[in-house]
């Protein structure tokens, strides 16, 4: 068993082979993957140890104290949160040697193909399809949107509807889509911010080989669920220090700035600031759930916390700030390389935060899923549940 003592040896080994300063940055990366010291739960061979998922804080402590590179996570979040779960859950041994390591180093960056025009908060009622051809490789046509850093990414985890003939939840298979293959078109979507970090993106005939297939023809649903389980806590379940995210700003123009308080404004701070703690304390709990396997609907719960209070944050902020509030740094149009919640000013906040109650589920399919999976509250009714997708008034 591998305990905290031995990851310290293993880290120190790792940073006198590899001194940070000497060392170029992808090479210690790779170094640190090849020594299972990127995801120390994950298993050995592949980043990790086969540990506790508790021990990684012993690694990052130590490689952060010697000035360690890190693998710029914020770049590709999508692939780390979200896709690498999955592909380690039902990748073949192939699939994961391919993918994991220049994920998790960043070399390739991952989008997400789920949401489409006609199935966002209904994603099983998606309509991209995938025929498969007589060579076993898919073809796939349809449209994609809301997808954030489409623009920077080599591959997409891609849902594509393969049998029209059942009903919308076992008629969907799961892929890996090359972004830079023939048909793939990305277009930017300027967002209230003026930037573009979204995109939608169209597929014409864009061939999939089977052996980008994860999980089984048909079951894709099932390995959707992995993905968005992972995505929920990703966004609501984040580490942050106290006063971490959208409170930050706030409380900091608050201490420097007295001449802007009232007695109004002290007490809505100190009731986000309260319950900005808690969510916090609350994410390192469900952190900790997640040793014992893997996470579950309470991710929902975590990630309408965090929309709620974002936008109320930013809502405060703006007004704290009176005329200054209403201010905008740049409405450059732009296409960023990372998605960031809090950054630039209190307007871009402000305007920022909207999108947190749609993107990664919006907040009322979420209060369904935190009714039913959660509470056990008897499911809303559905009339199309054993319908063929074909069938399916659109």
């Amino acid at each position: 068993m591998t305990d905290a003592a031995e990851l310290t040896r293993r880290t120190a080994e790792l940073l006198a082979a590899h001194p940070p300063a000497e060392t170029d940055r992808l090479d210690f990366l790779k170094a640190r993957f090849d020594a299972g010291l990127a995801w120390v739960h994950y298993p050995e061979g592949l980043g990790g140890l086969g540990v506790p998922r508790s021990l990684q804080s012993v690694v990052d402590a130590a490689l952060e104290a010697a000035g360690a590179p890190d693998n710029d996570a914020r770049r590709n979040g999508i692939g780390l949160g979200m896709a690498a779960p999955t592909v380690l859950r039902y990748g073949t041994e192939e699939q994961k040697q391919r993918y994991l390591r220049p994920l998790w180093i960043g070399e390739e960056v991952w989008c997400q193909l789920f949401s489409e025009p006609g199935a966002g908060s209904d994603l099983a009622a998606l309509g991209t399809r995938a025929v498969r051809q007589d060579d076993g490789d898919w073809v796939v046509n349809g449209q994609k949107v809301w997808t954030s850093g489409a623009h920077n990414s080599r591959w997409a985890i891609l849902i594509a509807r393969t049998d029209p003939d059942v009903p919308k939840h076992a008629g969907i298979t799961y892929f890996i889509c090359d972004m830079t293959d023939p048909g793939v078109d990305i277009r930017p979507l300027r967002q209230i911010t003026g930037e573009a970090e979204f995109n939608e993106v169209f597929l014409t005939d864009v061939r999939i080989p089977d052996s980008r297939r994860l999980g089984e023809i048909g079951d894709g649903w099932r390995v959707a669920q992995t993905t968005l389980n992972n995505e929920r806590v990703a966004i609501g379940g984040m580490r942050l220090p106290r006063e971490g995210g959208m409170i930050g700003p706030v409380a900091k123009t608050w201490r420097e700035r007295p001449e802007l308080r009232t007695h109004d404004l002290h007490q809505r701070l100190l009731t986000l600031w309260v319950e900005s703690e808690v969510a916090r304390l609350t994410a390192e709990r469900l952190r900790q759930q997640l040793v014992a396997g893997q996470p579950g609907p309470e991710g929902a719960g975590m990630k309408l916390a965090f929309a709620r209070l974002n936008q109320e944050i930013s809502g405060l902020e703006v007004e704290l700030r009176g005329e200054e509030g209403l201010l905008y740094d740049d409405w450059t149009m732009r296409r960023p390389e990372l998605v960031d919640f809090t950054g630039r000013d209190a307007g871009y906040r402000y305007l920022r935060s909207k999108g947190n109650s749609i993107e990664g589920g919006t907040s009322e399919v979420l209060l369904n899923i935190v009714a039913e999976r959660v509470l056990g509250l008897p499911a809303e009714p559905r009339t199309d549940k054993d319908v063929a997708w074909k069938d399916l008034a659109r």
